[in-house]
């Protein structure tokens, strides 16, 4: 169902709450809008799209602000600091990155005032509660987006000194050595049939957040969460064995979290905008495959970097047929016996 479509007062309700979380009144057509930048109206239909957002065809959907974004990304242009091609990619970049965080906070918000009784979890966001769920954003609107960012600055701080330590870096992306490690749920599909949604849902939760919790403390990063599964790198193999022993040591702890298998894989990875790319990640998501539940697979790459380090134990396996890899043969990490 489309905005058009609603009746008529929910139509305003729903205008009234875009323009109040804009900050801005809706009053403008996007021709209007690429008439202001004196630019074609499909360069600003490209720069609309790569936000990810869809097309709104004659609607008058743009405020001021808009007119602004797309002014400052001109400029950025025009100055030299940019290209197109590299203007578009961050400008995806960046529609990708805040939908999900958008949609996280909004269901967290959600959540969060179903429990304090101001919001009824029967009606979730209808037109009955988006006054109200307004009027709780509107208060702490301010304070998320200083903290989106300094986020967002600690986050590069870090990036540049990743890339500055491992000396990677490249025109098509970042490339480097890097260990990547997979870690999935066993059973997580037999169990999304059997768990009741909402339930599914916290456990998926408690996974993805834990995870992260670990990986980061690690001194890893966090690549990317798909439900069951949890995609991380380092830049040295003993951190990602760490991080590997932990995920497995730390969700035991909750009974509510199925076992888990790992694989870690060292190698050259491209990294782009975000995501990692390459042999070694394929070969971490299938040692991933080849692990027992509640076991760790690495690669003889990964073997070579941590056979000297006491804090680990790897047994060797027979090798095995892995389609696309040929003979594969694997590692078992587990932590080295404490001395009595």
């Amino acid at each position: 169902m489309t905005q058009e479509s609603l009746p008529e007062d929910v139509g305003r309700q729903i205008t009234d709450m875009q323009q109040r979380i804009l900050g801005a009144p809706l009053e403008y057509t996007r021709e209007q809008v690429a008439t202001d930048a004196a630019v074609p109206l499909e360069a600003a239909r490209v720069l609309w799209r790569s936000m990810g957002y869809a097309d709104v065809g004659e609607a008058v959907a743009f405020t001021g602000r808009d007119k602004e974004a797309l002014h400052r990304m001109l400029h950025m242009i025009e100055v030299g600091h940019l290209d197109p091609d590299t203007a578009n990619d961050l400008t995806r970049a960046l529609g990708q990155t805040t939908a999900r965080l958008a949609d996280w906070q909004v269901n967290a918000l959600a959540c969060h005032l179903e429990r304090e009784g101001l919001i009824d979890p029967v009606d979730g966001l209808a037109p009955a509660t988006l006054d109200t769920f307004v009027d709780e954003l509107e208060k702490l609107t301010p304070d998320l987006e200083a903290l989106l960012v300094y986020v967002w600055r600690r986050a590069l701080a870090t990036t540049v000194t990743r890339a500055a330590v491992t000396g990677s870096g490249s025109t098509d992306g970042e490339a480097g050595v890097l260990t990547v490690g997979f870690a999935d749920m066993v059973g997580y599909t037999r169990l999304s049939r059997r768990l009741p949604e909402d339930e599914l849902a916290r456990l998926v939760q408690r996974f993805e957040a834990v995870s992260a919790d670990i990986v980061a403390a690690g001194g890893g990063r966090l690549v990317k969460t798909v439900g069951d599964e949890v995609l991380f790198v380092a830049t040295a193999a003993d951190e990602a064995a760490e991080i590997a022993l932990r995920l497995h040591e730390t969700h035991a702890e909750d009974d509510s979290v199925p076992e888990m298998r790992v694989g870690l894989a060292t190698g050259q990875v491209l990294s782009r905008m975000g995501d990692v790319f390459g042999t070694t990640v394929n070969l971490a998501s299938r040692l991933t495959a080849m692990a027992k539940p509640g076991g760790s697979l690495v690669d003889s790459e990964t073997r070579l970097q941590l056979v000297e380090d006491e804090r680990f134990a790897l047994r060797g396996q027979r090798g095995r047929p892995v389609r696309g890899f040929g003979v594969l043969r694997a590692f078992v990490l587990t932590r080295a016996p404490m001395d009595d």
